[in-house]
């Protein structure tokens, strides 16, 4: 798909098949992710990979309810390591940096897996200490997203967006 199209199709998928991803459509993914951007390249982040239905389960209990989790082929939880960044850029590699590369690098990870074929949504509605818990971060690890990927059973509509001027000022 050529990117600009990617970008148009790109939809929050709540509704996954059954059917299994596999490992070489995940790598792909997770080499997408790898090629972010990210603050001095450090890459301040971790990604969770989870295929386990159990595991899944209670990642969606932890975050609201949002059982769709469960249904998903693979569900990646995006970490940012604030250590990574802060010996480097101090306090903000901490609490911006290490966020923006985790950020980023979960984006990358959507345009991917659309441009698979594949439906995903941005979950960043959780229980952060229970995803840390859950998905063995260590103490400078931070769950920053959780993104649930599958084959979509049904496509969103487009959603209306703001006209730029209304996002976008020149000066």
């Amino acid at each position: 798909m050529e990117f600009f199209e990617v970008v148009e199709k790109r939809r929050s998928v709540r509704t996954f098949s059954d059917r299994v991803m596999d490992n070489k459509t995940l790598n792909a993914i997770l080499e997408t992710a790898d090629l972010a951007p990210s603050a001095g390249n450090l890459q301040a982040y971790r990604i969770v990979v989870v295929r386990n239905q159990e595991l899944k389960q209670k990642l969606a209990t932890a975050s609201h309810d949002q059982n769709f989790i469960v249904d998903a082929s693979v569900v990646l939880v995006f970490l940012a390591d604030k250590n990574a960044s802060k010996g480097k850029y101090g306090q903000r590699g901490v609490e911006l940096y290490s966020v923006q590369d985790a950020t980023i690098a979960a984006a990358y990870s959507q345009l991917a897996a659309t441009a698979l074929g594949l439906g995903s949504v941005w979950v960043g509605a959780f229980e952060s200490q229970v995803i840390a818990k859950l998905v063995d971060a260590k103490p400078h690890e931070e769950p920053i997203a959780i993104i649930p990927i599958g084959y979509p059973t049904d496509m969103p509509k487009e959603r209306k967006r703001k006209n730029l001027d209304e996002i976008a000022t020149n000066m």
